[in-house]
């Protein structure tokens, strides 16, 4: 007989073992909740001829609203606060070096292609006779991929409009003679 309670307390140990975890996971999750992204804000680019499941589904070329009309109540500001998530692999400084991306001093109205030994994407290359106007480089940061096929800028691409517009905002008040908008 005292085998058989011998087992009972070690059953019994082991089930109040476990519901003392399963507690203590609960409550973990309830006090501490995990931020988790919307959206990751650098995407990652796939091996050459492969493709997510995401780009697969989205639309090549999306219908993508003029952005000139936002532009007259856009905010430099917001945009600078946005264009914090770029300084990875860009500089927005007056002769600023290139990182992984171009230097962005002067982009509003400059040629595709416009910095001094960057190695742009055939894709860009392609464009360089194109200037950088308002409505190119809404559909450009929108959506690089669908933009250039082929381009390095691995950034999955802003889908707001107003994001879009304060961030082009921002991008016109870095030049000596900003561009005039539309």
């Amino acid at each position: 007989m005292s085998a058989s309670f011998e087992f009972n307390k070690v059953a019994a140990a082991v089930l109040t073992a476990g519901i003392v975890a399963m507690g203590a996971g609960f409550v973990g999750r309830g006090l501490v909740k995990p931020h988790t992204p919307e959206k990751n804000v650098i995407g990652i680019e796939a091996a050459e001829g492969t493709q997510t499941a995401a780009a697969a589904a989205e639309p090549a070329a999306a219908a993508i609203e003029p952005i000139g009309p936002l532009l007259a109540s856009a905010d430099p500001k917001a945009g600078e606060a946005i264009a914090k998530r770029c300084t990875a692999c860009h500089t927005f400084d007056k002769g600023g070096a290139n990182r992984v991306g171009p230097n962005l001093w002067g982009i509003v109205g400059a040629k595709h292609g416009h910095a001094e030994g960057f190695a742009y994407s055939d894709a860009l290359k392609g464009m360089s006779a194109k200037p950088w106007d308002y409505e190119e480089i809404s559909h450009f940061i929108a959506n690089p991929k669908a933009y250039a096929p082929g381009t390095k800028m691995a950034f999955a691409g802003l889908r707001k409009a107003e994001e879009r517009a304060n961030l082009i905002a921002y991008l016109r008040s870095l030049a000596d003679s900003p561009v005039p908008l539309p």
